[in-house]
């Protein structure tokens, strides 16, 4: 009847090659219930059964039996017969820095040069590199809010993220729509990773909602 899904059945297709046993096929349909068909066209049996105890049904893949290998069954088929799947954890160099967590910094540690700050810095958005008057380098992010209300709440919602990380910005109400936030590492005088790994984490806070609304003209 139309407009009523009827039960999950299992369909079955079986290519029959030269040298017994076949290679079968199995995936999930639809049909009407208690349906069973078998229609075959040349070598092609396709073969229907109800599935009202197992929905999915056999779902996966298996290794080639010995006598599928002797047969040479994958020189008829694309694709390849023998791959190798490898599961590799990510590391570090690829994951988002915000899914990074700061570490203590030892105060003997040397400061990031300058190179590898420019190189950091395409993982964050709107954060430019900045010299203090010791010519130490930190970076620096401005945003422009709606009015004082705003930037208020959006240095509350800095220091929620700071405070879950250990590691703290600068953070300026220079007027009543705009803030600004430097990150730097004080105990070696410059910037270190959780400079932009906290970057990273601060990029990721919502401030759509406290930017300047746009004027709409008529």
């Amino acid at each position: 009847m139309a407009g009523t899904l009827s039960p999950a059945c299992h369909i079955s297709v079986s290519f029959l090659l030269r040298h017994p046993p076949c290679t079968t096929v199995q995936f999930v349909g639809f049909s009407p219930p208690s349906v069973e068909s078998h229609r075959k066209l040349g070598r092609l049996t396709v073969t229907r059964s109800n599935l009202a105890n197992d929905f999915l049904g056999d779902f996966g893949a298996r290794d080639p039996y010995p006598e599928e290998i002797a047969s040479q069954f994958g020189d008829k088929v694309l694709g390849c017969q023998s791959t190798e799947h490898k599961i590799l954890i990510p590391n570090a160099s690829v994951l988002s820095l915000s899914q990074l967590q700061c570490s203590p910094v030892s105060p003997s540690q040397l400061p990031l040069s300058a190179d590898d700050a420019k190189t950091l810095l395409h993982k964050v958005l709107g954060w430019s590199i900045v010299e203090d008057e010791a010519s130490s380098l930190k970076i620096r992010c401005m945003w422009k809010v709606r009015d004082f209300g705003c930037g208020v709440e959006l240095i509350n919602r800095i220091y929620k993220v700071a405070e879950a990380s250990g590691h703290y910005p600068s953070l300026h109400l220079e007027h009543p729509s705009q803030v600004r936030a430097e990150l730097s590492t004080s105990s070696i005088g410059g910037l270190s990773m959780n400079d932009f790994i906290m970057a990273a984490k601060i990029d990721d806070i919502k401030t759509s909602d406290l930017s300047p609304r746009k004027r709409v003209w008529a």
